[in-house]
């Protein structure tokens, strides 16, 4: 476990500027998060009204995601940008869909107040066995997976299912997205599960909405994580040559849909995208 008071601190040299993790659970009603958060968070909900469910629907997608797959034999995650801790965590999920409680789930995330918390619900809700959380930066994807190599909890010879949901769009394409993912692909064994979202600025209802979502853009600028949207084309080819289960890359509300799914009944006006592809 990390020392908490070395975290803190890092927390504390951070609010000088609003946090994508803290933003995002606050607006899916997390608690986690600051005044310099919520005032910004507030300044995007003025622009975006829906903004705070756009967030939700990105939750929603990663449940129905971790719970497909957990139904397809997956027992093994890796969440990569995880976040801050909040309802429908991996390990809940997975162990809520598999009674055998075999499921085995690595956190990573490079935000320390993200990883702090991670390892306060993890000592009151988890199986150290099985869930661990660790700090690791996805940017150094070397680094990143010597650790969850050394994780013992993750057998990287085994299907994984790697999860790497809303964080697409705050990797910018002179961040070489595209080395990164291939990365990521080539270290999974067949079998293994992609688990992608990111928002998207395709096909806005209006000119007015396609300026509000240039304006979100310019907004990020100002916080801890720019931001990038993209479009379906240019997000598909981060699963790289994998086949993709049905409904293959749609909008987040139309992948498995539950009785709880926002925008279910027009996906596309969530702004989110998402897919699951399996490596042959």
């Amino acid at each position: 476990m990390a020392d908490h008071g070395e975290a803190l601190k890092a927390i504390a040299d951070s609010l000088d500027r609003p946090s994508a993790a803290r933003i995002y659970d606050y607006f899916i009603g997390g608690d986690t998060n600051y005044a310099i958060d919520r005032e910004f968070a507030e300044k995007v909900r003025k622009r975006l009204p829906l903004m705070g469910e756009y967030c939700k629907t990105s939750r929603g997608f990663l449940g129905r995601a971790v719970r497909e797959v957990s139904q397809l034999g997956i027992t093994q995650f890796v969440d990569i940008g995880s976040g801050l801790p909040t309802a429908g965590n991996v390990h809940e999920v997975a162990d809520d869909t598999r009674e055998e409680y075999d499921t085995h789930v690595l956190y990573i995330d490079n935000e320390p107040i993200a990883l702090a918390h991670s390892e306060v619900l993890l000592a009151d809700t988890a199986d150290p066995d099985r869930h661990q959380a660790i700090a690791a930066d996805f940017l150094d994807p070397d680094e990143l997976w010597d650790e969850v190599r050394q994780s013992e909890i993750i057998d990287t010879d085994q299907p994984i299912a790697l999860v790497i949901n809303a964080v697409m769009h705050f990797i910018k394409d002179d961040q070489g997205p595209d080395a990164l993912l291939a990365f990521y692909r080539n270290q999974l064994a067949p079998g293994s599960m992609l688990i992608l979202s990111q928002m998207t600025n395709e096909n806005p209802v209006n000119e007015d909405e396609r300026q509000a979502l240039l304006d979100l853009i310019g907004y990020y600028e100002t916080t801890t994580n720019p931001a990038v949207m993209r479009s379906m084309a240019e997000f598909s080819r981060f699963f790289g040559d994998w086949p993709l289960l049905e409904p293959g890359l749609v909008y987040a509300p139309a992948w498995h849909p539950d009785e709880d799914t926002l925008f279910a009944a027009s996906p596309s006006e969530s702004r989110v995208i998402g897919g699951v592809g399996r490596k042959p």
